[in-house]
């Protein structure tokens, strides 16, 4: 997605990111630097067999050479014990302190909700995941926090933080939250440290929770910003990112859901592997008010990937893999990562516009198969 301008650099790094976590623990999770955007006056689509259905009708979209570019999230590390706190730069005093963690409520048997949800094709689908965010805490049995301390990765001038001021759990939801803190300090990126003032917050079911096809939801609220700097992303990763080859999107991506304050009436799907192009995605999928709740649905399977949106299809794909064969490369089970970034390139962040702070509310996960 977007301006190519940093992309070979992100690329690169996180490449570099993913051979050491590989190499440490066998099996690493990053998400590769931001994919070139196609054109927004057209859908893109990927074998003969490829359908995007629009939601709404679509106004006036920015060329491409002012469109914005996806998030990078990657995971957190998988030994907590290495982790590191985020210090200050000399002369500075940091992040605010945050309250003392408190203990997780036991969360309730999962039944997505309780309603029977009927398949295209017959039947209902299997509850396997769901998070309704009803405790006091983040539920370490299903997620886990990203820290940039642990593996380096942020998307632009962030620094993730598992604090509760950037990942909290209350009023029965879950708040990603990226703010200013009071003045500069360093984030411990373990190969380039940086000075920033600004953190943030994500989580991933890395090492929690995998699964290949099914019906995967979100609902959420994001942030009222109506000007650049913001970026929000629902996405899916491979459990096993080396699987079909060691270069992104070999192994695929599915990005459930992506928002762009820049772009603010609108989420945008990406699906990504080697086909005919590297992305798969509908620009015109129109948000009637993101700052309220919406329905953010995948359904996959061995045959097509289907985005959702408030019950409106936004892009279907039945993919056609170059080097490999159907239904491959989404034939492994993915995880899901919940991110709130800072923007960059074409919706890059400037902090004497960009509204801060900024949070995504989730009120529930729920995944069925």
């Amino acid at each position: 997605m977007g301006i190519t301008s940093g992309t070979a650099a992100l690329r690169r790094r996180l490449l570099v990111c993913i051979t050491l976590l590989f190499a440490i623990f066998l099996a690493g999770l990053t998400m590769p630097g931001p994919p070139q955007l196609p054109s927004i006056a057209n859908v893109t689509a990927a074998g003969p067999s490829t359908t995007s259905t629009v939601s709404t009708a679509s106004p006036a979209v920015p060329s491409p050479s002012t469109a914005p570019i996806a998030p990078n999230p990657s995971t957190p590390g998988d030994a907590v014990a290495q982790r590191t706190t985020t210090a200050p730069a000399s002369g500075s005093a940091g992040p605010a302190t945050p309250p003392a963690p408190t203990a997780a409520t036991p969360a309730p048997a999962d039944n997505c909700g309780g309603t029977p949800i009927s398949k295209a094709g017959g039947g209902t689908w299997t509850c396997t995941f769901d998070d309704e965010f009803n405790g006091t805490a983040v539920d370490p049995t299903k997620w886990r926090i990203q820290e940039t301390s642990w593996n380096g990765f942020h998307s632009g001038a962030e620094c993730f933080m598992s604090s509760p001021n950037n990942v909290s759990v209350s009023g029965g939801s879950l708040h990603l939250t990226v703010r200013k803190e009071r003045s500069n300090f360093t984030c411990n990126d373990p190969q380039h440290p940086y000075n920033t003032q600004w953190t943030s917050g994500m989580v991933t079911t890395y090492g929690k929770f995998t699964q290949a096809y099914g019906r995967f939801e979100i609902r959420a609220k994001l942030p009222a910003a109506k000007v650049k700097g913001l970026q929000t992303a629902f996405w899916l990763w491979p459990e096993n990112p080396f699987k079909y080859g060691l270069v992104w999107p070999q192994s695929g991506e599915i990005d459930l859901g992506e928002w762009y304050s820049a772009f603010p009436d609108r989420m945008i799907p990406y699906i990504h592997y080697f086909g005919s192009t590297e992305n798969i995605t509908n620009n015109y999928c129109m948000i009637d008010d993101v700052t309220r709740f919406h329905s953010y649905v995948m359904e996959w399977t061995s045959d097509s990937i289907r985005i959702i949106y408030d019950g409106q299809t936004c892009l279907v794909n039945h993919w056609y893999p170059v080097g490999m064969q159907h239904p491959a490369p989404f034939d492994s089970p993915f995880m899901i990562s919940l991110t709130q970034a800072l923007g960059i390139a074409g919706n890059s962040f400037d902090p004497a516009i960009t509204p801060l702070p900024a949070t995504t509310e989730v009120d529930y996960v729920r995944i069925w198969k």
